[in-house]
């Protein structure tokens, strides 16, 4: 088990756990359980799947495949033989998820189910360097209506986000001004304005493109704004901020930087369920995978906790991941 993987809640400042569970807008009776358990190892998460069969894959992805004339399998196989072609940028994969203490397999699954199901193909390591480099001379901001992020946040409907120690937490002041936007904005009419019922993400974030995540780890700038504090405390990048989109976008585009926030995503999951689900699903890459595709893990790892259930379970994206875990291990 790796340092990372051995850490316990006792071992962490209860300080920083309380604000992350919190982030995740998480009730008391959560919070006084996960620490009442903190003492106690989490239980392992057995490999493989839970699931006898692949969960259903969503429509959209069938669509997008189908119209490529093409099939699961054969996206699977082409984005295998890019990642075994490109040595450098495996040799990257294994630098970054040494620094950041996970299995560099979670990030290999975390590519290989994205660019089968939720993106058309996986370009070199290259091209993707030559995409971050075409953004560095245009003109981004992230806005809706005129209205920058930066400025929409400071409505008083935010005002809970704005104060505290949510200011010095990036997921955990992203997080709450996500929320703020799906429970008092998103599809309403607000002092004679009517907002669109599309997410955070999609409303706010994406000033020239029509897809919701980008690059070789397939991230959206949401979600790089979330991690940047953690990528800035143990890689000794710079911390991003939504006034410079620019930069946000090259976060995404960049897999000098890009693979950073890859990792940070899984180390968070992983984290996140050992805190507050009890258990270690650092061993399952097919968990991280499926955390990986939807999100949210802080909020997930709770529903877990409250559900009963004696393992987390697998998305039809994780599924993949374990079905094809021997493969995937074959590139390291």
């Amino acid at each position: 088990m790796s340092m990372f993987n051995g850490l316990r809640l006792a071992g962490r400042s209860v300080k920083f756990a309380a604000r992350q569970l919190a982030a995740a807008g998480l009730s008391a009776s959560v919070l006084l359980g996960a620490f009442a358990e903190a003492s106690a190892a989490p239980r392992s998460v057995p490999p493989g799947n839970r699931n006898a069969e692949q969960p259903a894959i969503p429509f959209a992805s069938a669509r997008r495949t189908a119209a490529m004339r093409s099939t699961y399998d054969a996206k699977f196989e082409r984005v295998l033989g890019v990642l075994r072609r490109d040595t450098a940028l495996i040799s990257d994969i294994k630098r970054v998820a040494a620094r950041y203490d996970i299995d560099p397999v979670h990030m290999i699954g975390a590519i290989v189910g994205e660019h089968t199901y939720n993106y058309d193909s996986l370009d070199s390591a290259q091209s993707y360097y030559v995409k971050a480099l075409s953004y560095a001379g245009v003109s981004l901001n992230f806005a809706h209506g005129g209205v920058n992020v930066t400025d929409f946040v400071q409505k008083p409907q935010f005002s809970a986000c704005n104060t505290g120690a949510t200011q010095n937490d990036s997921n955990k002041l992203w997080t709450c001004y996500e929320r703020v936007w799906d429970s008092d904005f998103r599809g309403k009419s607000v002092d004679g304005t009517r907002y669109p019922r599309t997410n955070f993400n999609e409303t706010f974030f994406q000033p020239l493109f029509s897809g919701q995540s980008f690059g070789l780890g397939q991230l959206s700038p949401l979600t790089v704004l979330k991690m940047t504090d953690r990528v800035a405390r143990q890689s000794r990048m710079q911390r991003l901020t939504a006034d410079n989109a620019r930069d946000v976008y090259q976060a995404t585009m960049d897999p000098n930087i890009s693979l950073h926030y890859m990792a940070a995503i899984i180390q968070d999951a992983i984290e996140a369920y050992r805190i507050v689900g009890d258990v270690d699903i650092s061993n399952n890459p097919g968990i991280t995978a499926t955390l990986y595709n939807l999100g949210d893990s802080w909020n997930r790892a709770a529903q877990f906790r409250r559900s009963g259930n004696t393992w987390p379970q697998e998305n039809y994206y994780g599924w993949l991941v374990n079905e094809k875990l021997e493969k995937l291990r074959s590139l390291l």
